[in-house]
């Protein structure tokens, strides 16, 4: 299992939020590609990026910060929010980024979803971000039509290189990741899953790497100070390039 390092960006701030809330915004780091090279001095491989700006508004908004550090922080990078169209998933794969993450789109478009697995194969993700096993869109502002189970069942049937799966009730609380919803999906799904919300420290990375995890994301915990990445890096987890 990997460990995936996590800055989310708004307004070109890396910024954290506590269950999707925007109101809840606040700077955790004062600059991203200083924040990401320390990532890679810790031994990360990869980072994933979130745009919240385009989360909401559906479009492009931080694009400029995620190529800067994909060229020049000699980390993997995984972006997503605002991904809805063929033009940006092309925009950022033929432009350093190495793999996209799906939210919103791959759940009102699965079409699209389709066209995008069949042009780039592994380097597409889908993000299925849940709130009480109901899945969220725009931005976690509005609930979809269907439980995290039959989309992941979707995507996967659709061939997507892997499921990244957030209870949006742990997310930047620091409580633990939901084992129970986490192992029902690694058990309906062959794609990887990477597991994201709640993650504190060692022990929660060490129950996810029992469910046979591909990767888990880590944002808070890494910036409060209670998981030491390198720590993590170096006991436990080794990094691979791509999904397998």
């Amino acid at each position: 299992m990997i460990i995936i390092p996590a800055i989310d960006i708004q307004q070109g701030r890396c910024v954290r939020l506590i269950q999707g809330d925007f109101a809840t915004s606040h700077e955790v780091a004062a600059d991203p590609l200083i924040t990401a090279l320390g990532f890679k001095a810790a031994g990360a491989s990869w980072v994933h990026m979130v745009d919240l700006d385009g989360a909401l508004s559906g479009r492009r908004e931080n694009s400029d910060v995620f190529l800067k550090i994909a060229e020049e922080s000699g980390l993997l990078v995984e972006v997503g929010g605002g991904i809805r169209d063929m033009e940006t998933v092309d925009f950022y794969l033929r432009n350093g980024i190495e793999r996209v993450i799906l939210g919103t789109a791959a759940i009102r478009k699965p079409e699209f979803t389709a066209e995008a697995v069949a042009r780039y194969g592994e380097r597409i993700a889908v993000g299925i971000d849940a709130k009480d096993g109901r899945v969220m869109v725009a931005g976690w502002s509005e609930e979809g039509n269907a439980d995290y189970l039959s989309v992941a069942k979707q995507m996967d049937g659709m061939g997507v290189g892997a499921v990244i799966f957030t209870d949006i009730s742990r997310d930047g609380t620091l409580s633990g990741p939901n084992l129970a919803q986490l192992k029902a999906l690694r058990e309906q799904v062959s794609c990887p899953v990477i597991a994201s919300g709640g993650i504190k420290g060692l022990e929660d990375l060490q129950a996810l790497a029992v469910l046979d995890l591909y990767g888990a994301i880590c944002g808070k915990a890494i910036y409060s100070g209670d998981l030491d990445l390198a720590e993590a890096i170096r006991g436990l987890f080794s990094g691979r390039r791509r999904t397998e």
